[in-house]
């Protein structure tokens, strides 16, 4: 059975009842024998009070340097939300490790803030999973060569996920706010049509479109490493094909619609 990266986007972890419930989501599929690594978000908007912080502490210094304790600040949304998660999962009788994004292998190149991921060393999660250890993963940032921590930008916890998963041959689901990907925000269009299937193309066309979903980047990567996606809310059912499903399979389908 090929491994699966869980991602939980911050809207699914923003109080602690939802937070247990994507732990429990972890735990249903460790305890199938499954290897499972769970890439976290910082929980609910975290990021963006941290970002007022730094904001209103002042903005003198040499831009560099600041970019820099900015990235460091941020990156703590993501760790705290890890260390909760393998808390809650410790609490159900499952061995976890949080672990920062340099922990768990994954090396980035570039300026703080605007990072790239270059590779993901595996050697670190192969050897939790292999303990059945769950490795809860700080989403969103990386090191680099010179061992500092970068951010990969809005977004950068899907990235973290698919890299992630295409490291590990493993695929990958998208845990949001919304039941599955949709043509138009559904927040704003009520009748926007939901897909149960994409190929990756056609959700790197909605991605770049202004569908919020998923990040472009990630879609992209997912593209390029052929890793398979499923997107659906925090709210689904444990077990059950909810959501959308993209892949490409022989003859690309394109986009289907189920309504």
């Amino acid at each position: 059975m090929r491994p699966l990266v869980l991602k939980f986007g911050g809207t699914s972890l923003a109080t602690p009842a939802r937070m247990r419930r994507a732990v429990r989501r972890v735990a249903a599929h460790a305890r199938e024998g499954r290897a499972v690594i769970a890439v976290v978000s910082a929980t609910g908007h975290t990021t963006d009070r941290l970002v007022r912080w730094v904001e209103a502490l002042g903005t003198g210094g040499v831009a560099d340097d600041r970019l820099r304790e900015m990235d460091r600040a941020l990156a703590t949304g993501e760790d705290l939300a890890a260390a909760l998660f393998a808390s809650a999962l410790w609490g159900m009788g499952l061995r976890a490790v949080s672990l920062r994004g340099g922990e768990a292998g994954v090396m980035a190149d570039g300026g703080f803030g605007a990072a790239r991921i270059r590779e993901v060393r595996t050697a670190p999660l192969r050897a939790l999973l292999d303990a059945g250890v769950v490795p809860v993963v700080a989403g969103f940032q990386g090191a680099r060569g010179d061992g500092e921590t970068v951010t990969f930008g809005r977004g950068g916890s899907d990235t973290s996920a698919v890299a992630i998963a295409a490291a590990l041959g493993a695929s990958c689901h998208i845990v949001t706010d919304v039941d599955a990907v949709y043509a138009r925000d559904p927040r704003v269009d009520a009748a926007a049509p939901a897909f149960s299937h994409l190929t990756h193309e056609a959700l790197v066309t909605l991605a770049d479109e202004g569908a919020q979903v998923v990040h472009p980047t990630a879609a992209r990567l997912a593209q390029r490493m052929d890793v398979s996606l499923r997107v659906y809310s925090f709210r689904a059912p444990l077990r059950g094909h909810a959501g959308t499903r993209v892949y490409t399979p022989a003859g690309a389908r394109g986009l289907e619609r189920t309504r």
